[in-house]
């Protein structure tokens, strides 16, 4: 561990981070590295320096729900509508969302963060309240693919806190944390008085030097607002090995906790699935339980190895957190769980023809699809990835900002990544072509030619163009008429030719107005939700005003206004303009 994380400290400009290892029923290894707070000259301590942990806080909130299964106060196959009081999730399908369906993210919402992340605690919301009014749309059945929901572990601790009949933090402090001794844990919004100077502070390294953040706060707090330390969470996962045992206490029964830990989903056979709130993955021929968690310049993962009885946690201080995780664990099961470095075969017959089928974009299976934050896939890398075929049985999958995979193929359909073990698998559907990249959680579909960031970002610019254009060569045309005195050829003195003029630029200066307006809030990190009904309303007035601007369209040519070039220029605006009202419907910034 000491050669590794220090190297990855150094080498990634990470300031600090914090691991612990399991075996066998006990604390094998904890130990912190580098800082917690760099002004204050504080370094890690495995047993006292608080991490926020994000998504790894889910563990905690399934681990709940599975202790009031047993109780049997919760049925996993019931609509979880039965255990809502105060709103109801829509009967979209005519199959339910079950806790199952929660507990193993095939629920089928579409993924959202309008305001999930904020900046204070008193922007904090009840959770039921927060819940009730940002239900995600759902965009498939249960149980047809897994796509990660914060929003439905977050719907599965507020079932805790209805069912049990206390808030959330104070069932997990009961109900977990005082039988684990996990005395430097917590949900709490802010972090208790007794904890806040323990807390680690998070960084981003920004032209050579670490810029530390402020920390964030969370709406829906049972799917990521967990902060603990390492040597706290050690002892989760001893429980979690030993089927719910620790020490003398027990969290869950010996066949409830095994439950938790079998797959029950899984999107193709080809790959790992699901357990009950753990990915499950193989690495080195082992079965593992995983979780990660990300949050801005927190990066953790949790990672168990029940066969071997062997757990691994690790948490980072910095954004580069996010690779150095994985490194780690694959040179922690290298080293002791080595296998040998399988060939490399030989390209497989049909590859060629499978290989047409599956190059092309694909477009990660979470992400919005009904909302405003649709828009961010135009900017946001990871969403889409770029599968090319490289030739002689190989793949090349790349996802933006350098990260590439070579995978070969090992098997129709079914690709290795070279010199290592991730899997990734195609699969040919009725509704198009999914990619499987690791597990059934990073699942992508292959995007239409019309979704492309290569069709719509060059349809965006060329109406952003034309319509430049005739905000700027318009007033000097019209100036340059009333300067020699023939303004009549420009505009004919009569209502319909001036109001088709004025409205096609009206309509331009709206729709220049308004992608500059929503690229400058993203990009300057403003809050969007905040403006967007300033952004939909100007969408609307231009939308109206573009259909009244194609009916004068046929007005301008009828009635010979102006010269055919300023004609052909004013139909030109008219179809960018009826262009961009099909591009604000389609990013969903239209009403």
């Amino acid at each position: 561990m000491d050669g590794v994380l220090n190297t990855q400290l150094v080498g990634n400009h990470i300031p600090g981070a914090t691991v612990a290892v399991v075996k066998d029923g006990r604390l094998l290894f904890s130990k912190g590295y580098g800082y917690a707070d760099i002004k204050h000259d504080k370094r890690v301590d495995a047993a006292t320096s608080l991490f926020p942990v994000a998504s790894v806080s889910k563990l905690f909130t399934w681990t709940a729900v599975m202790q009031l299964m047993e109780q049997h106060k919760l049925d996993l196959h019931t609509d979880v509508n039965r255990y809502l009081k105060t709103f109801h999730i829509p009967a979209t399908y005519p199959q339910p969302i079950t806790l199952e369906s929660l507990l193993t993210h095939t629920a089928g919402f579409e993924d959202r963060e309008d305001g999930w992340m904020i900046s204070t605690p008193q922007q904090v919301q009840p959770l039921g309240t927060w819940l009730a009014n940002h239900i995600p749309a759902r965009v498939r059945p249960p149980g047809k693919l897994a796509s990660y929901s914060n929003y439905g572990a977050a719907l599965a601790g507020y079932i805790v806190e209805q069912v049990s009949g206390i808030p959330f933090d104070q069932y997990i402090e009961t109900n977990l944390y005082q039988p684990l001794s996990m005395r430097h844990s917590t949900f709490r919004q802010p972090v208790p008085a007794q904890l806040q100077a323990d807390l680690t502070q998070g960084y981003a390294y920004i032209d050579g030097w670490y810029r530390s953040r402020p920390p964030k706060y969370f709406q829906a707090a049972p799917a990521v607002s967990m902060y603990t330390t390492a040597t706290d969470i050690a002892n989760f996962m001893i429980a979690q090995l030993q089927n719910g045992r620790f020490g003398d206490q027990r969290i869950l029964q010996d066949a409830t906790a095994r439950d938790m830990q079998e797959q029950h989903f899984t999107s193709d056979s080809r790959i790992p699935g699901l357990a009950y709130g753990f990915a499950v993955q193989r690495i080195n021929g082992q079965r593992l339980l995983q979780h990660g968690g990300d949050i801005p310049s927190f990066h953790s993962s949790l990672n168990l190895l029940p066969e071997r009885n062997v757990g691994v946690f690790v948490s980072y201080n910095s954004d580069a957190g996010s690779a150095a995780r994985t490194s780690l664990l694959q040179a922690f099961m290298n080293h002791y769980f080595p296998v040998p470095r399988a060939p490399t075969p030989s390209p497989l017959p049909g590859f060629a023809e499978r290989a047409g089928k599956e190059s092309g974009i694909y477009w990660s299976l979470r992400r919005p699809y009904t909302t405003y934050e649709k828009i961010l896939i135009l900017l946001e890398p990871g969403i889409t990835v770029n599968v090319i075929n490289a030739g002689y049985g190989h793949l090349l999958i790349n996802s933006g900002g350098g990260n590439i995979l070579n995978v070969v193929e090992v098997a129709p359909g079914v690709y290795r990544q070279m010199g290592e073990q991730q899997q990734v698998v195609f699969q040919q559907r009725q509704d198009g072509t999914v990619m499987f990249v690791g597990n059934s959680l990073q699942s992508y579909g292959k995007m239409a030619w019309y979704d492309s960031r290569s069709f719509q970002v060059p349809l965006i610019l060329a109406c952003l163009l034309i319509f430049l254009s005739a905000l700027l060569l318009w007033p000097v045309r019209l100036l340059r008429a009333l300067r020699f005195k023939r303004s009549e050829e420009l505009i004919k003195k009569n209502t319909v030719s001036r109001t088709a003029y004025w409205l096609a630029g009206i309509v331009c200066a709206l729709n220049v107005i308004v992608p500059i307006y929503l690229v400058w809030t993203i990009t300057s990190h403003k809050n969007l939700a905040a403006v967007l009904p300033v952004i939909l309303m100007l969408g609307i007035i231009s939308a109206i005003l573009t259909g009244i601007v194609i009916l004068f369209t046929a007005q301008v040519w009828r009635n010979r206004f102006w010269h055919w070039p300023q004609r052909i220029h004013y139909v030109l605006v008219g179809l960018a303009a009826l262009a961009f009202v099909w591009e604000l419907a389609y990013w969903n910034l239209l009403g």
